[in-house]
């Protein structure tokens, strides 16, 4: 981009997306430029996204991340950040009943009160940028792509999983102590589920302002990878068979979501972590994402930044 140009697209509002343009535009604060988001969902947010039961007497859920683990050194590099968004109270420490929770040493885990998608939805505010939903690339990037680029990405992989969100009415007991639960504490990553949250706990939002409570449950990333070419309602009545063998006192729902993550977290990112691709230099196109770095809040800034030097490269 030249110093002369007006006009920047970010294709994608997931966590990478958004992180992007905000930077660029505090990059930019200073001139003239025009940032589009755009994405081919119907909402933002991405595998960071937080779905609304049709019914409003139920609390939302979040489908993809639940919450964010800041390693010590990544709470340090990326000080700011966490204090942007704490102070803002879109995030907070996570502090309810979790069971079965391998820690990493020195690590803090946030959630977000409000859902997933307002870590998201925050940067896009920040940023200014005209967002476009439902709106996608035509044609094929691999015509940009060298051989050594296209073998790299091909290098790429993720694993896969079902998210299954449950509504209940308001006042209803699920009859469970956590507001977290892992069930693969044993090293064994094979079972059906493999977590579950009850979103108000979650959240630290006990009760939700009178809503209903919702619970989620992810698989284990085996029987997703099983059950990929599946659609999400064939293999929904498989999840709430576990699920009433785990927890057989649970109440009836009142609605159901289940959403298959073709591409749930980077198993193998691009070697090296670069953190981000450059496709083009004139014009200047970037690739950037989890893809380059790694899965997690950190991983995505850290691909945003990168991203960011490459603009900063041809300012």
């Amino acid at each position: 981009m030249s110093s002369s140009s007006s006009r920047v697209l970010v294709v994608g509002a997931g966590l990478t997306g958004s992180l992007s343009a905000c930077l660029l535009r505090r990059e930019l604060k200073d001139k003239n430029v025009h940032i589009v988001v755009w994405d081919k969902a119907r909402g933002v947010g991405g595998r960071m996204s937080t779905f609304r039961p049709p019914d409003p007497s139920c609390h939302s859920a979040d489908l993809g991340a639940q919450y964010i683990s800041a390693t010590r050194e990544y709470a340090r590099s990326h000080h700011s950040f966490y204090t942007e968004l704490l102070a803002e109270g879109i995030l907070r420490p996570l502090d309810c009943a979790v069971e079965g929770l391998r820690h990493k040493d020195g690590s803090t885990d946030y959630v977000a009160p409000l859902g997933m998608s307002s870590v998201v939805k925050h940067f896009l505010r920040q940023s200014g940028a005209d967002l476009f939903l439902e709106h996608q690339l035509e044609g094929d990037l691999a015509d940009v792509l060298s051989v050594q680029q296209r073998e790299l990405l091909h290098g790429v992989s993720y694993s896969s999983r079902f998210a299954l969100a449950l509504f209940f009415p308001p006042g209803t007991d699920l009859g469970v102590p956590w507001g977290v639960r892992y069930y693969n504490n044993d090293g064994d990553n094979s079972k059906i589920i493999c977590y579950a949250t009850v979103e108000p706990r979650k959240r630290c939002t006990d009760g939700g302002a009178g809503l209903g409570p919702s619970l989620v449950v992810h698989t284990g990333v085996p029987f997703g990878l099983q059950n990929l070419e599946r659609n999400a309602e064939e293999v929904q009545p498989i999840i709430l068979g576990e699920l009433k063998r785990l927890l057989p006192a649970l109440p009836q729902p009142i609605s159901i979501k289940c959403h298959k993550w073709r591409y749930s977290q980077v198993a193998s990112a691009v070697a090296g972590c670069p953190g981000h691709m450059t496709l083009s230099e004139h014009p200047l196109l970037v690739c950037a994402g989890d893809a380059f770095t790694h899965s997690n809040f950190d991983g995505c800034l850290t691909s945003a930044l990168s991203a960011l030097e490459a603009f900063k490269g041809v300012m």
